[in-house]
């Protein structure tokens, strides 16, 4: 193994292989056994029929399901390589690096890294569904989702300011349960930072396409506590006790300078494409 300059380790031509499009074409031919990472393919072809689909809840579960166990080594990762080991932030601002280990219309399935207190500023996911599993490491995830999805919100004040509902302020550690965000719900705006060196495997569907408009937006937020009659919401809990409901204005901005990601190849285990 090597380190790049990026401070993701590739593996050397020997053993492996380099894998230049994560997929791999053969004849039908009868397989004994599937890799996790081969299930989850065969599962998103299946899930994903292209635009306007929101997978069906037992279709979430089945992907949940193969990525809840997914471990770091289904896609040629380890805890013990250099970049993982690093417990303090390089000098400079991080970056974040991606490989995409596959991508189609229909759906893409690529991995970050982000070494310690690299930023995912926040953005959105335009009629898209997400799957996220954190494969190593530890972050910290902010989500929103839209007060009003369609944007008539007649009471927001001006300046382009939106209303959105705060959906998740917390530190995720791998390993932990894969989260899901949907076109108008489960945190479909959301923003990462890494504690530590961290890998996240995504499952987009479909993927951001600007042609056909799911372009990605950046935002900015500020705290907001209360409505203008001084009162916060609140919602019924399963158990029947209310909880308060947190929110906060989010503003579109430019994509930040600072966040342009690198990109790398991917090297870990191919995917096997059989139309069987």
């Amino acid at each position: 193994m090597v380190a790049t300059e990026n401070g993701v380790v590739e593996r050397r031509r020997e053993g492996v292989g380099r894998v230049r499009r994560g997929i791999e074409k053969k004849k039908c031919k009868k397989m004994t056994k599937r890799s996790s990472l081969q299930r989850l393919f065969v599962a998103c072809r299946d899930v994903f029929k292209g635009l306007g689909t929101v997978p069906q809840p037992t279709d979430v579960t089945k992907l949940c399901h193969i990525l809840d166990n997914m471990r770091p080594e289904d896609v040629g990762l380890s805890k013990d390589i250099p970049f993982f080991k690093a417990k303090r932030a390089a000098k400079g601002i991080p970056k974040v690096t991606c490989a995409t280990v596959y991508k189609c219309e229909e759906f893409s399935l690529c991995i970050f890294f982000l070494p310690p207190k690299a930023v995912i500023p926040l953005h959105n996911h335009p009629g898209m569904t997400v799957f996220s599993k954190l494969l190593l490491g530890s972050m910290h995830i902010k989500s929103y989702d839209w007060v009003d999805p369609v944007g008539s919100d007649s009471s927001s004040p001006p300046s382009k300011l939106r209303l959105a509902r705060l959906k998740a302020d917390s530190v995720f550690t791998a390993p932990c349960n894969t989260s899901v965000l949907y076109p108008t719900s489960g945190g479909n705006i959301h923003a990462f930072t890494a504690i530590t060196p961290c890998a996240v495997l995504d499952v987009l569907g479909p993927p951001y396409s600007k042609k056909d408009g799911r372009d990605c937006s950046y935002y900015k937020d500020s705290p907001f506590t209360a409505f203008s009659n001084g009162e916060a919401r609140t919602r019924k809990e399963e158990d029947g006790e209310e909880e308060e409901e947190r929110y906060g204005w989010l503003e579109e901005v430019e994509m930040p300078e600072d966040s342009k990601m690198d990109w790398t190849e991917y090297l870990g285990p191919q995917i096997i494409d059989t139309s069987c």
